[in-house]
């Protein structure tokens, strides 16, 4: 049995990690629940698992702080932005197996939170992460040649400069093929999240970012690949569904039964991969060169387009302006310092004052 604490319970990954655990009460516990804002909702839920006030936390200090005083095997964080970064430390400080969800707790963070996870410690709840976790599974660290993760290409696959910055809010949020949050669905479509998902894969697989690779895959039924040096390619496949990444992050490495439907092969399949145009979506190239650059820079990058992210959705800036908001702060930021947590906070919020100006400017 897990003892499981799942943080952003009113979230996309929060809601679909509880449908988990009900549905597998032999395998699965809940002892604990957080959300930022949303009582109404995570009182609901405290009630349907039977969970006292002392197990339920509202805010995101508040979270870390619940992660510290609750006994639990697994802490599903599934807080949205960087404000989960404090999670993640207490999580790893805590000893508990850490199924990330928020991955710019780790973009952030960087070397700070791996320097505190023991090895397994973190297991990848992203869909893609979770897939190159699992084919990992097919050979030895020496054996790896290459990570490929899969990108839907969000809704504006194809568009031109000049499409973008026609496009509205409401667009951003029609995700083809994922229903997921406001900002990681705008992310999707402008394509920073899998900039951030490039840096991710980097610092949980300690791959090269030479040897890390983007294809964009409509279909979102290949959730990811690795190369592996004789040239074989092994693929984790199946429907588009975050409970079965979510259901492994809670039992890995052993798999729960009836998590999600399987591909249906007795139907005919078109599985389609292109090339990401990098000169319309400048995002990955760019997060590829911060976090190459490392110290506070990712930080930096993801600060600026959460600002810029809700800017967007305040109708204060077009959709390209997003990133051309992260990608002017970055050329601005002078990391010198040493990576610290302090060094991170200060970045941050540099980033996020640095933005707002620019985003005023436009």
């Amino acid at each position: 049995m897990r003892r499981v604490i799942v943080l952003g319970s009113t979230g996309s990954i929060g809601t679909q990690a509880l449908e988990v655990i009900a549905a597998n009460p032999d395998q699965l516990q809940l002892v604990g629940l957080s959300a930022f804002s949303n009582r109404e909702l995570i009182s609901q839920q405290a009630k349907q698992f039977g969970l006292g006030e002392h197990c339920v936390a509202i805010g995101a200090q508040e979270a870390a702080e619940l992660v510290k005083d609750i006994e639990a095997d697994v802490v599903v964080n599934g807080i949205t932005g960087s404000v989960g970064l404090a999670a993640t430390l207490a999580t790893l400080r805590s000893g508990k197996i850490l199924a990330l969800a928020n991955k710019e707790s780790l973009i952030v963070g960087g070397p700070l939170v791996k320097e505190l996870a023991a090895p397994g410690q973190i297991v990848p709840v992203d869909s893609e992460h979770s897939a190159i976790a699992q084919c990992l599974r097919s050979g030895t660290e020496s054996e790896v040649a290459k990570l490929i993760l899969t990108a839907s290409g969000g809704p504006f696959r194809g568009f031109s400069k000049q499409q973008l910055s026609e496009v509205t809010p409401q667009q951003a949020l029609k995700h083809p093929t994922w229903s997921m949050g406001k900002v990681v669905t705008t992310n999707s479509a402008s394509l920073v999240n899998k900039g951030l998902e490039l840096i991710e894969a980097h610092l949980l697989f300690d791959i090269p970012f030479e040897r890390i690779e983007v294809t964009v895959h409509p279909q979102s039924v290949v959730h990811s690949m690795v190369e592996f040096v004789d040239g074989s390619v092994i693929a984790q496949c199946s429907p588009p569904d975050m409970k079965l990444p979510i259901a492994l992050g809670m039992a890995w490495p052993d798999r729960l039964g009836n998590v999600s439907q399987a591909v249906d092969w007795s139907k005919g399949h078109s599985w389609v991969f292109e090339p990401l145009d990098e000169s319309v979506f400048g995002s990955v190239a760019l997060a590829r060169q911060v976090g190459i650059a490392g110290l506070t820079y990712p930080a930096v990058y993801n600060a600026a387009n959460e600002q810029a992210v809700e800017a967007f959705h305040d109708g204060k800036i077009k959709f390209n302006g997003i990133f051309d908001v992260i990608q002017e702060v970055v050329q601005q930021h002078a990391a010198t310092q040493p990576l610290t947590l302090d060094s991170v906070l200060d970045a941050e919020l540099w980033a996020r004052k640095t933005a707002d100006l620019l985003i005023a400017k436009h």
